[in-house]
C-alpha cells in the first residue's frame, strides 16, 4: 500500500524518481525510492517525513486503503495533453474522490447516479434533442435556464471535483468509479462562469447518453455537443425567447439572451442554427463577425459579466463539517479529508452552535 500511495503522489507531482530525490535534497537515493515503490523497503520516520513534505501530503495519505479507481476516462481536448499530465491529473481526482467516498459513507450520505435514459440508444446528433427534453422531465428541472449546474450534478449523485490548475489545455474530463459516476473541472474555469456551464453540461453528456457502439470519436463529439446546447437552451424556450426564422439580430439581444440561459453568444448563435431559427449561411457570416471580434481566437465576449448565476456546489465541504461536529471524526481527520491544515478546518468549522 505504501509504495502504491508514493507512487501516486509523485504521479500528482509530476515528479520522475530522480525528480523526487532530488526536490529531497539527497535525503534518500532514486535507487531507494524504486524500492519503496516497489514494496521492498519502507522508509524510516524521518524519509516518511521529508517524504510528506515535500510531496505536499499528511502522513495517513500513504497508508490510506485504496477505495477508488478511474475508469472509461474521457477528457476534453485530450490531444493537447501529453501522457504524464493525463496521469497526473487522473491520480489527483482519484484522491479526491477517495476522500469524497469516504465521508459519503462514514455520514451515511452516499448518492449514486441513476441512468435514466438507459432505455434508449443515441447515434446521431438530432437524436440528443428528445432525450435533452427526457432527462429535464425526469428531474423535474422544467424549461427554464439552470441555475446551477454543478449542483445539480452533485444533486443527481455525479461528484465533481475542481482541479486546482491554470493549465488551459484541460478544461474537463468525466469517468466511471466503483463509487460512481465523476466529473473533474480545471479552476481556472471560474474566471469564465459559461464555459464552465457547457464543460459541465458536456461531461454530464458522456455520463448520461446511452450512446451506440462502434462510432468514431468526432461522431460522438458532435453527439455531446448537441445535447449540450439542447440541455442548457431547450428548444421551446429557447425559440419563444429567440423568435422564428431570424434574418438579422442585434448584439443587444444576443447579450440579452445570455443572460437568460447562462450560454455563451456562440452558443446561442450555434443553437439557432440547429433548431433552423436562422440559416446555415447566416451562422457563417456571423462566424465571420465573431471572428473579426476575436470571440474565437479567447477574447472575451461583449456582455461577459451579463449572467449573474455562480457555478459552484460545497456539498463535499458540508460533509467533513458535519461529520467533525456530531463527532463522528475527529478535527485532524477532517484536516486530512479536507486536505487542509487544522487551523483551516478551524477557520471554516468557526464554532459548534448547537
Amino acid at each position: 500500500m505504501f509504495g502504491r500511495r508514493l507512487q501516486q503522489a509523485r504521479t500528482m507531482r509530476e515528479l520522475s524518481l530522480r525528480g523526487l530525490s532530488e526536490a529531497l535534497k539527497g535525503v534518500v537515493s532514486h535507487n531507494a525510492l524504486a524500492k519503496y515503490e516497489g514494496g521492498l523497503m519502507m522508509p524510516g520516520s524521518k524519509v516518511l517525513i521529508a517524504l510528506a513534505e515535500v510531496l505536499g501530503q499528511p502522513m495517513d495519505f500513504f497508508f490510506r486503503p485504496f477505495q477508488v479507481e478511474l475508469k472509461e476516462v474521457r477528457f476534453r481536448r485530450k490531444s493537447r495533453l501529453g501522457a504524464k499530465r493525463r496521469q497526473a491529473i487522473q491520480e489527483q481526482a482519484a484522491d479526491f474522490f477517495e476522500r469524497y467516498h469516504e465521508i459519503e459513507q462514514i455520514t451515511g450520505e452516499v448518492r449514486r447516479f441513476e441512468p435514466v435514459l438507459k432505455k434508449h440508444t443515441v447515434r446521431t446528433p438530432e437524436d440528443t434533442e428528445a432525450l435533452a427534453d427526457l432527462l429535464r422531465q425526469e428531474w423535474s428541472l422544467g424549461t427554464d435556464a439552470l441555475p446551477n449546474v454543478q449542483e445539480l450534478l452533485e444533486d443527481k449523485g455525479i461528484k465533481v471535483f475542481e482541479l486546482d490548475t491554470d493549465d488551459t489545455d484541460f478544461d474537463g474530463l468525466s469517468a466511471e468509479t466503483d463509487a460512481g459516476d465523476v466529473v473533474v473541472l480545471a479552476s481556472h474555469l471560474r474566471n469564465n462562469q459559461l464555459r464552465k456551464r457547457m464543460t459541465e453540461v458536456h461531461e454530464l453528456a458522456h455520463i448520461a447518453l446511452p450512446i451506440a457502439s462502434g462510432l468514431e470519436e468526432s461522431q460522438e463529439e458532435a453527439i455531446v455537443r448537441r445535447f449540450a446546447g439542447a440541455f442548457l437552451m431547450p428548444a421551446t424556450s429557447f425559440r419563444e425567447a429567440f423568435g422564428p426564422h431570424r434574418t438579422s439580430l442585434s448584439l443587444g439581444e444576443l447579450i440579452n439572451l445570455k443572460a437568460q440561459f447562462g450560454a455563451s453568444i456562440m452558443a446561442i448563435m450555434k443553437r439557432a442554427q440547429q433548431l433552423k431559427l436562422i440559416s446555415d449561411a447566416d451562422f457563417q457570416g456571423f462566424s465571420i463577425y465573431a471572428s473579426k471580434k476575436g470571440w474565437r481566437s479567447g477574447k472575451e465576449e461583449d456582455g461577459q459579466d451579463a449572467w449573474k448565476g455562480v457555478e459552484q456546489n460545497f456539498r463535499f465541504e458540508r460533509l467533513v463539517m458535519r461529520a467533525v461536529a456530531e463527532d463522528k471524526i475527529s478535527a485532524a481527520k477532517g484536516a486530512a479529508l479536507l486536505n487542509k491544515s487544522l487551523d483551516e478546518l478551524r477557520a471554516l468549522l468557526q464554532e459548534v452552535v448547537a
